[in-house]
């Protein structure tokens, strides 16, 4: 069996930077992954894979930085939990509705902020090299609403190990409400998509914070990924972070406001934070410019390596923004970030001049969007093109596979 189809709206390359390569690559197999299903397979370790990580390797010996507890980490915790505290404390005290609308966004992005710092790091053990540091900056989660324990498998495990492998990688679906996987269903009211998942993105913390949690703990799968039952102590984590969130998301702002003043905060602040998250994530992998793979079938052969894969499904934007990047945790660097989960994201512009150089050598594609108004742009393309019959998408793979058949760049 040959390589499995690729994306089939692989959409056109950006100018200046490498053309796709002809050879596929590398990487884990699946992890809790359920017997019997299919998975992704990849190469075993290549040139490329060994030469990015030597590179990598001499940067940190020649700088002599440590690649986790860096004290500027440190002061950005104290910074967007202060900030967190600040805008929370200043909402049980707003005086107008005027006031409260300006708070609730502020809630929101510090938010924002803390899971793309703080607990992003954590969880990836990015953050410390002591365990129980990275745990206590990933359980900031929990008191978001979220959980840590599933979020470890399904972007860890699910996103991590299957970036944009239609049915595997769970974070490129919208729950039958829309279609950012070329393998996933077409239905008529997608070609209207470009306009109304903006709501569906604002609605994505409100989900999962009063019912994709409860969800999550009553299925334990993400894809084909299998959660094992949680342990007493995270089971005690679990619940104890639900009732808090109860209590402060609602239970104290009712000591000090009605309740439509204390409703329709929280759906600010959550949709702000919801759109926030959504975005950033959408920009890096749902773009015309990123590979995306078909739902793996049986016995299907590995043909390219994780790095590689990596690489190819991930798209980086706007690196020169430095007060984006630091807002962001760096996650509009997320080719490295996808390479090296357990550096610190501190690390990450000063990677990405590297990772972008030995791709080049090694004729691997890196793609990235000079701003934030170019990802858009791509990723409303890309919302377009998801939402038009099949019939108009094929095309597009013929040209693709045409011009690598050819030996020429995609046009």
């Amino acid at each position: 069996m040959g390589e499995p189809e690729r994306s089939k709206a692989f959409l056109r390359p950006n100018p200046g930077l490498p053309a796709e390569p002809a050879s596929p690559a590398e990487g884990p197999g699946c992890p809790a992954a359920a017997a019997g299903d299919p998975i992704t397979r990849y190469l075993p370790r290549s040139a490329f894979s060994a030469d990015l990580h030597r590179r990598v390797d001499a940067y940190f010996a020649d700088t002599g930085r440590a690649r986790r507890d860096q004290p500027r980490m440190f002061l950005k915790t104290a910074i967007v939990l202060g900030a967190l505290v600040g805008s929370y404390v200043g909402l049980l005290h707003a005086t107008s509705a005027g006031m409260g609308a300006l708070l609730a966004v502020a809630l929101g992005l510090s938010m924002a902020a803390v899971g793309f710092n703080v607990q992003h790091d954590g969880n990836h053990g990015a953050y410390s090299k002591h365990r129980w540091v990275n745990r206590t900056a990933a359980i900031s989660l929990d008191l978001l609403g979220g959980s840590s324990y599933f979020w470890r498998f399904k972007h860890n495990i699910a996103h991590h190990t299957h970036t944009n492998v239609a049915g595997h990688d769970t974070d490129i679906g919208l729950g039958g409400l829309g279609r950012l996987c070329p393998d996933d269903p077409i239905h008529p009211f997608y070609r209207f998509q470009h306009l109304y998942v903006w709501g569906l993105y604002a609605a994505l913390a409100i989900e999962w914070q009063l019912v994709g949690e409860y969800r999550n703990f009553a299925r334990r799968s993400f894809g084909i990924i299998r959660v094992p039952p949680l342990p007493r102590a995270e089971q005690i984590l679990f619940w104890s972070a639900r009732l808090g969130f109860l209590v402060l998301g609602f239970g104290l702002p009712l000591l000090h406001h009605g309740w439509l003043f204390v409703c329709l905060t929280y759906l600010l602040a959550s949709a702000t934070l919801g759109l926030t998250l959504a975005v950033v994530f959408q920009l890096a992998h749902c773009v015309g410019e990123a590979d995306f793979w078909d739902h793996p079938i049986a016995d299907q052969p590995a043909v390219r390596e994780w790095s590689v894969h990596q690489v190819e499904s991930t798209v980086d934007f706007a690196r020169g923004n430095g007060p984006l990047c630091w807002l962001l945790g760096g996650l509009n660097f997320q080719i490295e970030h996808h390479l090296f989960p357990k550096v610190c994201h501190v690390h990450y512009p000063a990677l990405a001049p590297i990772v972008e150089a030995v791709c080049r050598e090694h004729g691997v594609r890196y793609r990235a969007h000079a701003s934030v108004g170019a990802a858009l742009r791509s990723h409303w393309r890309w919302l377009v093109a998801m939402g038009r019959p099949d019939p108009a998408v094929p095309a597009m793979a013929v040209a693709v596979a045409a011009a690598a058949a050819a030996g020429a760049p995609e046009a």
